[in-house]
């Protein structure tokens, strides 16, 4: 199964059938995907699931429909075990950003990363799941794949938040304030968290 977001509403690309409680089930043979976006962007729609009987065809679908970003992300620790976080549009997020031409995912997330925050002395640590969100520019939908990372850091100089992104803070977060940040941020970020979280 996979789950896109769409305005933080949760649309369910599944292989299975479940009875109908508090979302609507779609045919992706009958559905037009532009028109159940719109909807679900504008909050007539709070819970879709889309069903195939194979999920990557629904997935690819989707990906027919809406022109692709890439973008790479990292979610990452320091020697005290805090995770980076920056604050941007009221809310908290994780670093990450688009890819660029002939870069590799693993590159584009530890620059975006070093952008966004300051921080250096990256290292991959293992790669996590996908998260996928819908997103409007410039009037068009678009679908974004975020790439994830978890790294760590033994950086401890300066926090530089890349105001010109819109970013206002960067933070360290300690495990015990995680849960509160995770309260006021993307349902793509904290998908990343749930084993641990939630």
């Amino acid at each position: 199964m996979y789950k896109v977001f769409v305005n933080d509403k949760p649309l369910y690309l599944t292989n299975e059938i479940r009875k109908e409680t508090d979302f609507q089930l779609f045919l992706l043979d009958g559905i037009d995907i532009g028109a159940l976006i719109s909807r679900m962007f504008s909050n007539k729609v709070q819970k879709a699931w889309l069903y195939h009987p194979d999920e990557k065809e629904a997935l690819k679908a989707l990906k027919s429909k809406l022109p692709v970003s890439k973008a790479g992300g990292g979610l990452v620790y320091n020697n005290k075990g805090e995770v980076l976080f920056i604050f941007r549009n009221g809310k908290w997020d994780l670093p990450k950003g688009g890819t660029e031409k002939g870069e590799e995912m693993e590159d584009t997330a530890m620059r975006e990363v070093t952008e966004e925050t300051g921080v250096k002395k990256l290292s991959i640590v293992r790669k996590l799941p996908k998260t996928y969100h819908v997103f409007k520019r410039n009037g068009h939908y678009r679908l974004k794949i975020t790439h994830w990372y978890e790294m760590k850091s033994s950086y401890s100089g300066l926090l530089k938040p890349q105001l010109e992104e819109g970013i206002e803070k960067v933070a360290w977060l300690k495990p015990s304030e995680i849960p509160l940040a995770l309260d006021n941020s993307y349902e793509n970020i904290k998908l990343l968290f749930e084993e641990e979280y939630t």
